[in-house]
């Protein structure tokens, strides 16, 4: 069997952005993919998304995975998530040959055995038919016996706005559009009919705002949700600029250019967080009791009592 090479496009572009930016969104996913139950706080480390696969003749071919990392709870456990547009017939063997490699590369030999935790696998489907399945299977047969393992399915279009934030699943937000594909001529004929597609991006738009204001999510992410948005409409609307042209004008223009400044304030207010957690820490290591170092970085940092009680 010929090894299986995936084409990139700009959703997988959109997909690795999010999971690169705005890592902690990944983690809802994750849940729903999976059944976890994270609490969105734990640290996400990521494995190296280049692979190099043997080859015979002993020559060497790079592979990209969308996503490989590690969650740190308890216990520590590895995922693995491709999203695909539609599904295709190598992706399994795709599959198969990320997850031995992402499983070889963090192998340990103990004497004369070598053990490989293989990942648990997902693949995000922006597309699908209702013969899609809810999950795939890869079966190996060993000479010590049949081992089995299933890669879970998630369908972008199966979940409404109100399932999106219900779940906070606000990963899947730039991929919404998909779920409207059939109907863009429709849109592109019948301004009422736009105008309804409108009103759903705006619901977007005054929820992200809304999770803005609760401190839910940062100004970056926001921003980067929306640019994402706007980036898968631009080459799934391409041929229909009615419907480009209508929810970009909802959901603006390239909006981590203008932000750029309330970014920015955003990450000297980390600094200064990190700068308080710091200074609690020292005056912790030197022995003070609490009601001291409360009183020292209320007056250091000009906070009030309640704030000041969240770092202890």
């Amino acid at each position: 069997m010929e090894n299986a090479k995936k084409t990139n496009t700009p959703y997988d572009d959109v997909f690795r952005t999010l999971l690169n930016d705005c890592s902690s969104l990944i983690i809802p996913v994750v849940n729903e993919a999976f059944g976890e139950h994270y609490s969105g706080r734990e640290k996400i480390s990521f494995s190296p998304n280049e692979h190099f696969l043997n080859q015979q003749g002993g020559n060497e071919e790079e592979r990209i995975t969308d996503s490989s990392f590690r969650i740190e709870g308890e216990p520590v456990k590895k995922y693995h998530i491709e999203c695909q547009s539609s599904s295709d017939s190598s992706m399994l063997i795709r599959f198969f040959e990320y997850d031995t490699q992402i499983a070889l590369d963090e192998g340990k030999i103990s004497g004369n055995v070598l053990t490989v935790t293989l990942p648990h696998s997902a693949v995000l489907f922006l597309r699908h038919l209702t013969s899609t399945p809810d999950s795939l299977k890869i079966r190996m047969v060993t000479p010590g016996g049949t081992v089995e393992y299933d890669i879970r399915v998630m369908k972008s279009q199966q979940y409404t706005l109100e399932k999106i934030f219900e779940k906070n699943l606000l990963f899947l937000i730039p991929f919404y559009i998909f779920s409207h594909e059939t109907r863009f001529e429709e849109y592109e004929k019948d301004k009422t009919k736009l105008r309804a597609l409108q009103e759903e991006y705006e619901q977007i738009k005054n929820r992200l705002e809304e999770l803005l204001n609760r401190r839910a999510i940062s100004e970056y992410t926001r921003c980067t949700i929306i640019d994402m948005s706007n980036k898968v409409l631009e080459h799934i609307a391409a041929k229909y600029i009615s419907v480009k042209e209508g929810v970009k004008a909802v959901m603006g223009g390239k909006v981590l250019e203008y932000e750029a400044k309330t970014i920015k304030r955003e990450g000297i207010e980390q600094g200064i967080e990190q700068g308080i957690m710091g200074t609690v820490s020292i005056l912790k290591n030197l022995g003070l009791p609490s009601q001291t170092i409360l009183v020292k970085i209320r007056e250091q940092y000009n906070l009030s009592a309640e704030e000041a009680e969240k770092y202890l």
